[in-house]
């Protein structure tokens, strides 16, 4: 899977400050980028992307409009489109928007930040915009668990049949889960992010609830997934997500 930039391959070996300056062009497109104004977007027709989460789907998607994921620091955000790439096909990946490192960065009294922590993609106009989401799809604390146990990189969506599958997840109990919620926030911030200088103001709340969902499961074999299968959502014609079960929907 070669990366190349304007046909030419990259040495994946080079420092990223040397490949901006032999690419000037991409500082120009990071600044377009930058210079959008944040959007809101609702959760109508949207499919949310959590940390080492990936989704693919096309134009022709008649559930999913949006993707996007948001409150990035440490984490890096990738759009593919028109690429076999996670199907492991041999394609070339041709890089056209570029905005990590420098050209995502500002500073504020020597402390280094993020100017865009969130994108999404209109997957039927291929347009790449900043963005936050007030809501964070189904399964939210459920999802953020299965990452803060370790989780590998995972496919959530189901193109074909429009349908979101979460799990089934499973994990050993968290260690030390009650010691760390009786921590202050700081403690919390310190220990348990990579970039407590530049987390979004909700983060220790959200670690909280994590850890809580997390205490309240310590074996999700038992509580969430005795069947080994997984939750599975499919939106409705509001564009929201229901869980699909074999007697019942529920709105989420």
């Amino acid at each position: 899977m070669p990366l190349l930039i304007n046909g030419e391959r990259i040495d994946l070996s080079r420092l990223t400050g040397g490949v901006i300056r032999a690419h000037p062009h991409l500082e120009e497109k990071a600044k377009l980028l930058r210079s959008q104004p944040t959007r809101i977007v609702e959760p109508r027709g949207l499919l949310y992307v959590q940390q080492r989460e990936y989704a693919v789907t096309t134009p022709k998607d008649g559930s999913v409009s949006i993707l996007g994921s948001d409150d990035a620091t440490t984490c890096h955000l990738i759009v593919l489109r028109h690429t076999g790439a996670f199907d492991l096909q041999p394609d070339d990946v041709h890089l056209v928007t570029f905005c990590v490192t420098e050209l995502n960065d500002r500073e504020e009294k020597d402390i280094h930040f993020p100017i865009v922590y969130g994108i999404a993609v209109n997957v039927k106009t291929a347009e790449i915009f900043p963005a936050t989401f007030p809501e964070k799809g189904p399964d939210a604390e459920l999802r953020s668990a299965h990452v803060l146990t370790g989780a590998k990189l995972t496919n959530i969506y189901d193109a074909k049949n429009e349908q979101l599958h979460i799990g089934p997840y499973f994990w050993r109990p968290f260690p030390h889960v009650d010691f760390w919620l009786e921590q202050d926030d700081q403690q919390i911030l310190q220990n348990l992010s990579t970039s407590p200088l530049a987390e979004p103001p909700h983060f220790v709340s959200h670690i909280r609830s994590t850890l809580t969902f997390l205490k309240e499961h310590p074996f999700p074999s038992h509580s969430l997934f005795p069947d080994r299968k997984p939750r599975i959502y499919k939106k409705n014609e509001e564009g929201l997500w229901v869980l699909v079960c074999s007697d019942k929907i529920q709105l989420l």
